[in-house]
């Protein structure tokens, strides 16, 4: 793609409306992110352009009718950036992102667009404002936005589940959360093959969580297993301390340390290998305690 059109464009309409780099970066960015936007060597992200657009006074369809750029890029780039954030766990930058694209009418164009919003504030409220009805009620929201008199379940309809039953379960509701991880199975299992094939993995994964907590072991094994074999078919990264970590976590449940100590030092060398600091020590943790619990002496491989 050629960055430089719409940085040409941006470049021209400072010069119109008589700003500096200096001053059209004033509350956007740095000066320096706009000098490299004007030159084509960077695209800009979907809230900077949003916030560019604003202050030069035009439309942001503007830069979206003067060349080669589509207006489905900028919608990739928010859903890529709230994927981001959302993973992360970075929900005070999430709301922000919304907020400002709440503004944005390439957002009210059509309901998959606006889709994506409704679901994101629906996992601020619950994460942030802690406030379960305001979340099921956008997430319900969002959902039925595209949901309507489908034969098959889209992949963000699928997430949307996902995270509905992810809240259910924090509530501690656990019959409700697996009526929504069965729907999402269910029409996995009559759907076309995944792209995103990490909701497969944090399906069997989320299953695997309520079973456990339902004392339902054996079946909760049974699907992190499904799960490995998904991961090493995909060559899937994510997801496989995870999954370790809930084998060795249900065979501790049931006393079963020699089981236990295995999978838990995956787990521990998964999450070494993604630098997760605070796994690693609550995982060395739980190795030692396994160990006291076998009356035997324990060496903590990833050291």
């Amino acid at each position: 793609m050629d960055y430089s059109v719409i940085g040409r464009k941006i470049k021209e309409m400072r010069k119109v409306v008589g700003l500096t780099q200096g001053d059209l970066a004033d509350g956007i960015c740095t000066q320096a992110l706009i000098s490299r936007i004007e030159k084509g060597d960077i695209y800009p992200s979907a809230t900077t352009l949003y916030q560019i657009s604003l202050k030069l006074g035009v439309d942001i369809n503007y830069f979206f009718e003067i060349g080669t750029t589509p207006r489905l890029d900028y919608i990739r780039e928010v859903e890529n950036q709230l994927r981001h954030l959302r993973n992360n766990r970075k929900y005070k930058e999430m709301i922000d992102l919304i907020k400002a694209e709440e503004k944005n009418p390439l957002f009210y164009k059509d309901n998959e667009k606006l889709q994506l919003l409704y679901w994101h504030k629906g996992i601020y409220e619950f994460e942030v404002n802690h406030d379960p009805q305001a979340s099921f009620a956008l997430l319900h929201k969002a959902y039925h936005l595209t949901a309507h008199g489908k034969k098959a379940m889209t992949e963000r309809e699928m997430q949307i589940l996902s995270s509905t039953g992810a809240i259910n379960l924090t509530l501690n509701k656990y019959d409700e959360a697996l009526q929504y991880y069965s729907q999402i199975e269910t029409s996995i299992k009559t759907t076309g093959p995944l792209q995103d094939k990490s909701i497969k993995t944090k399906l069997f994964y989320n299953f695997a969580r309520v079973l456990t907590r339902l004392g339902r072991y054996e079946e909760s094994t049974s699907y992190c297993l499904k799960a490995i074999k998904w991961c090493f078919e995909e060559e899937l990264l994510w997801g496989l301390g995870e999954l370790h970590y809930q084998i060795g976590y249900n065979y501790e449940l049931t006393a079963e340390y020699d089981k236990a100590r295995p999978y838990i030092q995956h787990a521990l060398n998964m999450f070494t290998l993604r630098n997760e600091v605070d796994y690693i020590k609550f995982l060395e943790d739980k190795l030692a305690k396994l160990a006291e619990s076998e009356d035997t002496p324990v060496t903590i491989e990833s050291k």
